[in-house]
């Protein structure tokens, strides 16, 4: 029986399966990586934009940050949150939390440094150090916040509420966690948790999400499947040309 016209002979398929199986199984891959990478970074993650100068230089006026939509009671103290207070005029805020439920959050003449539950806390991540403003103490009630702007000088804080509240929001209010900082270009990269709190135990800035091995699998899986599919057009080629 001859073989039918225009078609190789069933020895020369059965050789190319091995490599049409394995691209099957790369390209599948890509897609898992690709897509799963995707829905979780869409799920668990929101883009906002930093409106002010408030919380410089962590974050610039004009950047664009990613932010984890969180529970307000697993922020810890030194996260930076994205979070609106009627009380504070409705909009959107994004600051620093200072203190929880419980502590006492402070600043005297003797000593520039903030501190909590009487312990100094030295804030390296400041626009400029031993500038915290007027004089305050305030216990935290349990379930709020106490939120402060990176640059003491420019942001308008819990220090500027302290008639309500202590200056303090409850964290039910809270929306979301900053994690990363994608707008501009020259600034993306992914937010640095401090330290600068862990010297007190109890609530400390929470550790980052999925946020970067999720972006990380979304290219790598995007660039398994352009590789591939180059990979196997290119071997399709040769063999078309041995043919010839």
């Amino acid at each position: 029986m001859t073989e039918t016209a225009g078609r190789p002979p069933a020895t020369a398929r059965s050789r190319r399966k091995p490599s049409a199986v394995l691209q099957g199984v790369l390209i599948g891959l890509g897609l898992a990586l690709l897509v799963g990478g995707f829905v979780v970074m869409a799920l668990d993650y929101r883009p906002y934009g930093i409106p002010t100068g408030s919380m410089s230089p962590t974050l610039k006026a004009g950047d664009t940050v990613v932010a984890r939509q969180i529970d307000g009671k697993a922020v810890g103290r030194g996260d930076v949150v994205v979070f609106r207070d009627q009380a504070w005029g409705g909009e959107l805020m994004v600051k620093r939390v200072v203190a929880v439920g419980g502590d006492t959050v402070a600043t005297t003449g003797d000593d520039p440094r903030l501190t909590v539950n009487g312990k100094p806390v030295d804030e390296p991540y400041l626009a400029a150090q031993g500038l915290q403003g007027s004089a305050f103490s305030v216990e935290v009630p349990p379930g709020r916040l106490f939120l402060l702007g990176d640059n003491r000088q420019g942001s308008l804080d819990s220090r500027l509420h302290l008639e309500i509240d202590g200056g303090t929001i409850s964290a039910t209010e809270v929306e979301a966690r900053v994690e990363a900082t994608v707008l501009p270009f020259g600034r993306t990269g992914m937010f640095t948790r401090t330290a600068a709190f862990d010297g007190l135990g109890g609530s400390k800035a929470g550790d980052p999400g999925p946020l970067e091995p999720a972006f990380y699998a979304t290219v790598a899986g995007a660039a398994l499947i352009v590789v591939t599919c180059a990979v196997g057009g290119v071997a399709g080629a040769v063999r078309r040309l041995g043919r010839r």
